[in-house]
């Protein structure tokens, strides 16, 4: 028997109605907040993805060369597709211009639970628009989507990567350069960043700084980042945009903004975040308990066009379900409202009725086995329909059908042409 790739997932019916509830609260979230749906390929060209992440990226995703010789890639995320598409077509559209996504992504990675080769994702963009605004926005999204969710026990961090990259910088390490420090931030891995440094020769004040910025997380450490960079103006710069963008999502008032942290090493792992980033974790999830994260990052330039401020975010939605699925949040998969049951000689009288409540917005399902009736209720109850309608000789020729609550067992006849009102409030 053939069986699925390592690191997928076959999605059953009721896989799929949890991720189409969720995706819901995505999607009406979103347009409440004035997003435009974009959608794009799930193949690129391979030079979309190296020149934003380097060669290495080519190890950690699915790329090949099609017949015509050209080399792609199975997009591993959606931000540089969605600068691709605004360079290719949005330059001129009015500005910010706020879009949202859904989409297939995949990486070459260890499989682990909650993190699969392939994987769905919802993301969210803006581009042009006012620094500290935009970013108040673009986590007020994030925040709402979750809070709608109903999800509890999320941490915030928020952290702002250029007052590091500013002190790199110092020491003589340029942005081109500061990867594998940021790699060892981003870890948490400050005894590793240490000995790097050691390593490089790399020791002195600034080298004390980095490795106290880094480890500089709290609900209220603003102050303490100022003491340690008093001396550094575009460092405090930064800082007072970090603290304007706090105060802009802690004003919102939002489910969880009053345990939002700052986390000044969140660094995020990738060379073109550039100012605000932010994570979002629900600590039921464990080793792999991240799912959201995101924040301002520079690429336009890397089409040729002028530096613009962009920000966004991306959510894995398989582990947003897990999340879900974990504190018993969607309860079990609700089947048809009704279910109808025809007998011999009803079937065409059976038929309109369906058609009938299907037009009128009843979710409705029909008999298509000819079971009898023992065994059409007991497949309705399996199929959790709420309701079941007999449709005998007996109830035709009445004029009306039998509608029975499989929940209660209890039965009632309605008549044929108060059906439609019947079920418009179940």
């Amino acid at each position: 028997m053939i069986q699925r790739p390592r690191g997928t997932r076959d999605l059953l019916p009721e896989d799929m109605a949890r991720r189409r509830s969720v995706e819901k609260v995505m999607l009406d979230t979103a347009l409440r907040f004035g997003f435009g749906e974009v959608c794009t390929p799930m193949f690129e060209e391979l030079e979309l993805f190296t020149m934003k992440s380097g060669q290495g990226v080519i190890g950690e995703i699915y790329n090949f060369k099609d017949k015509g010789g050209r080399d792609l890639a199975l997009r591993p995320e959606l931000t540089a597709a969605v600068i691709r598409l605004y360079a290719n077509n949005m330059q001129d559209a009015p500005k910010p211009i706020k879009v949202f996504y859904f989409g297939e992504c995949f990486r070459y990675e260890r499989p682990q639970k909650g993190r699969y080769r392939e994987f769905r994702q919802f993301g969210a963009e803006i581009i042009g628009g006012d620094e500290v605004a935009t970013n108040i926005e673009i986590v007020s999204l994030a925040l709402e989507i979750i809070s709608g969710l109903g999800l509890k026990g999320q941490g915030i961090r928020i952290g702002f990567l250029d007052i590091l990259r500013i002190l790199f910088e110092e020491i003589g390490v340029g942005r081109n350069d500061q990867g594998p420090f940021m790699t060892l931030i981003d870890k948490g891995d400050l005894d590793g960043l240490a000995k790097l440094f050691e390593e490089r020769g790399l020791i002195g004040q600034v080298t004390d700084i980095i490795l106290k910025v880094a480890a500089t997380k709290g609900k209220e450490v603003i102050q303490k980042a100022r003491d340690l960079l008093r001396d550094r103006s575009k460092c405090l710069d930064a800082l007072d945009k970090l603290e304007a963008i706090l105060n802009g999502i802690r004003s919102s008032a939002l489910p969880g903004t009053e345990d939002v942290e700052v986390d000044l090493g969140i660094a995020r792992g990738l060379d073109y975040y550039s100012g605000m980033v932010f994570e979002v974790d629900i600590s039921d999830l464990g080793a792999e308990k991240q799912v959201c994260g995101g924040g301002a990052y520079a690429l336009t330039e890397l089409f040729g066009l002028e530096a613009t401020n962009s920000t966004g975010f991306a959510m894995g939605v398989d582990r947003l379900i897990l999340a879900i699925e974990q504190q018993g949040i969607l309860g079990p998969m609700k089947g048809p409202t009704a279910y109808v049951i025809p007998f011999k000689g009803t079937e065409e009288r059976a038929r309109e009725v369906v058609s009938e409540l299907r037009s009128a917005g009843v979710p409705t399902d029909l008999d298509l086995s000819g079971r009898s009736l023992s065994k059409n209720l007991k497949y309705a109850a399996s199929i959790r329909a709420l309701f079941a309608i007999i449709l005998g000789q007996k109830e035709l020729e009445k004029g009306v059908v039998t509608v029975r609550d499989l929940d209660s067992g209890d039965q009632t006849e309605v008549p044929l042409g108060d059906i439609i009102g019947y079920f418009k409030d179940k």
